[in-house]
């Protein structure tokens, strides 16, 4: 979709649609709608007054000017109340009407800057909005054919139409940082919705090297031989199962070439197929289990997005991918492992290999000497049964950290959730044979992941969040289709752009 960033009075422009938000309780109309209300004489009031529409949170009407204007719809979204109302609400409202002007058979569209009156600087809203009509009409069609007669609608052009010319650069700038973004996050959705037969390993470390050669960041790919020169006994007691060939993928940006403060490490597991090795998964909903390489999708749409948008940070991202198979290679319940770190761990289960390949990522991290440590996996069904499908699970080592990371939850909407890392749970993990055991039953199942994974992480601020409820979604939401949301990448991006704003921690 081509997005256009233009000065011009909203009456005065041809469009094929202009869309506006309307408040469920306002006494008057405000923003574009109040423009356009003038500009027809009263058609907006009009509608309302009739009572065939309301404003409701993310209802849609179209109406037609006829001679009045230029424009040839006019297509109104329900913002809810006014008291209600956030940020992540605009973003909802916004992905709305632009899939309500594109099932109209519309291609393009004209979207003031006001469109919500939402009280955002006009860089805020602009980024805002284009990021949320870019997720909204966001479509996974890599595997349909042409012939398949679904009469698939398709959005070509959006305008976002500025009032002043300070507002105009602003919202340029806003736009520009909201398409980085956006082409981030699809990525992210493109490679877990991609059948795990594509998105194999390898497919993850070629899609690293593209994005290393596009922005200029510096891609190593070690191999399962180098992961064993390594030391990577955890990484490997999964990978062994598979035939299909595994990647420790590891993307550095930096900033400039000037020597830079430590890093961030950012780590996502990616089990490009999950069967649940020899402890093998239930044959119902198997098929979903291609998305659990979704914490290193996100990882790397945040890497591509941070080079892209220069931010002024030394991120490095890790991506640790296998697929955990069944074979006569594979390991088994009661084998005993030696992690990268030297720890020895006696598996219980081989169907809880994320935490696995996690530890050997997070000692692996230590040697960046990094001034903190995130890592995001689709690790625990607990966290779905504790937490729904509406937040991820947050734990972690440092509250200063915690509290960045909640803060960029708030601003992004991609909510998260802390829970605890009590010493309790670490005697759930206890082992009469290893160092530690890789599960330690169904009580507080994804808060004992996450102490498993916090014995790797060391000294440095570390937290983990758990996207296994937020990683995929079962019906469509706001503006998220039904399918791979790319949970993580604005949330990531968002922390960085902060990050390198405040000086890290």
């Amino acid at each position: 979709m081509k997005i256009q960033v233009k000065k011009g009075y909203i009456a005065a422009e041809r469009s094929e649609a202009v869309v506006a938000g309307v408040f469920e309780d306002a006494k008057k109309l405000s923003g574009a709608a109040a423009a356009l209300d003038w500009a027809t004489g009263g058609l907006i009031m009009g509608m309302l007054k009739s009572g065939d529409f309301t404003g409701k949170l993310n209802k849609t009407a179209a109406l037609y000017p006829e001679k009045e204007l230029p424009l040839k719809r006019i297509v109104l979204v329900g913002l809810g109340k006014q008291k209600d109302f956030t940020r992540d609400k605009l973003r909802g409202a916004a992905a709305t009407v632009a899939r309500a002007v594109r099932d109209l058979g519309v291609t393009s569209m004209l979207l003031p800057l006001d469109f919500a009156h939402s009280g955002l600087s006009a860089q805020h809203s602009a980024q805002t909005l284009i990021e949320a009509i870019s997720l909204g009409l966001y479509q996974f069609k890599e595997y349909k054919t042409k012939n398949n007669g679904n009469g698939d609608k398709s959005f070509k052009a959006c305008t976002l139409l500025a009032g002043t010319a300070a507002e105009l650069a602003a919202a340029k700038k806003g736009a520009a940082y909201a398409q980085a973004v956006s082409k981030a996050v699809c990525l992210a959705r493109d490679l877990v919705s991609r059948p795990s037969n594509a998105a194999t390993p390898s497919h993850l470390a070629h899609t690293a090297k593209t994005i290393a050669a596009q922005h200029g960041l510096v891609c190593t790919v070690l191999d399962k031989q180098q992961a064993k020169k390594t030391g990577m006994g955890a990484f490997l007691s999964v990978a062994w199962g598979s035939d299909e060939p595994a990647r420790f993928i590891i993307l550095d940006y930096k900033p400039s070439a000037k020597k830079t403060a430590p890093p961030i490490v950012l780590i996502g597991k990616a089990i490009t197929f999950d069967s649940g090795g020899i402890s093998i998964k239930p044959a119902q909903g198997m098929e979903e289990m291609k998305t659990d390489m979704a914490g290193g999708a996100a990882v790397l749409g945040a890497m591509q997005a941070a080079a892209a948008l220069k931010l002024p940070v030394h991120v490095v991202g890790i991506v640790p991918a296998t697929e955990n198979m069944p074979s006569g290679h594979a390991f088994k319940p009661g084998d005993i492992i030696k992690s990268l770190s030297g720890k020895t761990i006696e598996i219980i289960t081989t169907d809880a290999e994320g935490r696995l390949i996690l530890a050997d990522a997070l000692t692996y991290a230590q040697r960046y000497k990094p001034a903190a440590i995130i890592d995001m996996a689709t690790l625990t069904g607990a966290c779905v049964l504790a937490l729904g499908h509406a937040a991820s699970g947050l734990m972690g080592t440092d509250e200063k950290l915690i509290k960045k990371i909640q803060a960029a939850a708030e601003s992004t909407g991609e909510k998260v959730w802390q829970l605890p890392l009590y010493e309790d749970y670490g005697e759930q993990i206890k082992s009469d044979v290893a160092d530690m055991k890789n599960a330690g039953g169904k009580p507080a199942g994804a808060l004992t992941a996450g102490y498993f994974l916090k014995a790797f992480a060391g000294d440095i601020p570390w937290a983990h969040i758990d996207i296994a409820g937020t990683a995929w979604a079962s019906k469509p939401l706001p503006y998220t289709p039904k399918g791979a949301t790319g949970v993580g990448v604005r949330l990531l991006v968002e922390l960085l752009e902060k990050w390198g704003n405040t000086a890290g921690l």
